[in-house]
This record gives C-alpha cells, structure tokens and sequence, in this order.
C-alpha cells in the first residue's frame, strides 16, 4: 500500500509542500501526494479532515499530514483528524520567539503574498527571461543580472526561467549554434557584459538523446554534432575564462543553486 501525503495549508500550500519533500525525499519510497490549499474556513477545514479520515479508514494506513496554517480555529480541525500531523510552520514559531523576544504576529499569505514591491520586482525579473530568451533581442544585455551561454538543449531557458521566478533574478540566455563554430567569439553585447557570463556544458551523449527526442535522426540531433558543439563551446569558455558547469547530472534547482554560489548574485526570496 502507497502511503498518503496531504499538504495543506489556509495559504497556497507551497511552504508545507517544499518542506514535506525535501523530508519525504530522504526515504526511498512512493507516496500518494494530495495537495490542499486555501484551508480559510471552519466548513472547508472538516471537509479536509474527513477526506484524511476516511483515507485511514479505507486503506487502514494512517496517512501524513503536512501543514502550516496559521489559523487556529483550522489548525485544532486539521490536527484532530487521524492522520500523523506535522505542522511546519508553528514547530518553529515558540522557541523563535523566545529567541528574539518577540511575539509573532500571523497574517495568512504573506510567506507567497502580494504583499511589497519585491514581488512587482520578480514579476520584471520573469518578463525580462522571457524576453530575453535564446538571444532573440541583444538589446537588453546591459540590464541583465545575469547571461546564460550554451549550445542548444542545455538547460539554459529553465535556468533563466527558475532564477528570475525563485530569486527575482533578470537572468537572460545567448545560444551558440552549429552556424557559430566555424568561428566562434563573443557578439559584442556579450564581450560588454563579460563579468556577467556564465556558461553551461553538457555531456554529448545526454545531448544527444535530447535532440533526438526533439528532431530524431538528424544533422542537429547527432552525436558527432554534438561532440563537435560541445568541444567548441567549453574551449570558448576556458579562452574568454567564463565560468562554466555541466547540467548533465543535475536538475534545474541545482544547477541554479550551483550558478548562485559560483557567482555570488543576490538571492531575492519571496
């Protein structure tokens, strides 16, 4: 039998599931994940807590319940359900306050609320990404936080796109292409904005099966293309000594967590 996850939260519930999987990652097993946000009323709150119990009651195994609400009246509903409760949020909010000597003072949204212009800030950081994408304009180089390079399928557009999304970061991308390495250099936009380089590399034979995946059976798609890419580009790298990593390994919070401690940008947390 899976064992059953419940996420809840009278938020959007993204606190209660970032640190229910970083703790269900450490056991090697699936879980049946159910994710409930918007818990605000007293109606909604039984409602959730019958759906817990009628799932210990139907598979005779009790399931997790991850939580971090900040109502009360909700959180004492929840908690009396037959489910094993773990409640995030107030398991750190006691001995914080005696830490600091102060009395806490819960608002419900406002760990992922519109709450300040930080978020009017991510919300520039996540247009200028897309706008910046792939090199489709070279105008806007000067106000990026950061420049991706890297051949095609890399993993440069879901970088860009997670750091500017999780860390309001203006994070745009410049793509090197099979046209390119008969004389590959920097576009001068990018010689300008040197200190803001940063590359990405890639296996050929990961490549490789990406392509395929995307135009199988062609020049683009070819293992020798591909070695030939990716030799091209970490040369350049080493030439111009832009600092590069391998994605090969490594999922786009990692390499964007890699990128932030290499560089040492600013992480804007909303």
């Amino acid at each position: 039998m899976v064992p059953k996850v419940f996420f809840i939260s009278d938020g959007t519930a993204i606190t209660a599931e970032v640190f229910g999987h970083a703790v269900l990652s450490q056991f090697p097993i699936e879980f049946e994940q159910v994710t409930i946000p918007f818990v605000e009323t007293i109606k909604k709150a039984e409602e959730v807590t019958k759906q817990i119990n009628d799932s210990f009651i139907t598979t005779g195994v009790q399931p997790l319940v991850f939580h971090s609400i900040v109502k009360q009246e909700i959180r004492d509903i929840i908690t009396a359900s037959e489910g094993a409760n773990y409640d995030f949020l107030n398991t750190f909010v006691a001995p914080l306050e005696e830490q600091l000597g102060i009395k806490a003072a819960p608002k419900v949204h406002r760990t992922h609320g519109k709450t300040n212009g930080a978020y009017e800030n991510r919300i520039q950081a996540i247009n200028f990404s897309l706008d910046n994408d792939d090199g489709q304009t070279m105008k806007h180089m000067d106000e990026a936080d950061i420049i991706l390079l890297g051949v095609s399928r890399c993993g440069k557009t879901p970088s860009s796109l997670y750091l500017s999304m999780q860390f309001g970061i203006k994070a745009a991308n410049y793509p090197f292409v099979e046209d390119d390495m008969d004389n590959l250099k920097l576009p001068e936009a990018l010689k300008r904005n040197k200190k803001k380089l940063f590359g990405l590399t890639i296996d050929p034979m990961r490549l490789h099966e990406i392509r395929q995946g995307r135009m199988q059976n062609s020049r683009y798609s070819s293992l020798r293309q591909c070695r030939i890419e990716v030799k091209e580009v970490e040369m350049l790298y080493k030439k111009e000594r832009i600092p590069f990593i391998s994605t090969t390994n490594h999922s786009v919070e990692e390499i964007s967590a890699k990128i932030l401690d290499i560089t040492g940008l600013e992480r804007h947390m909303f």
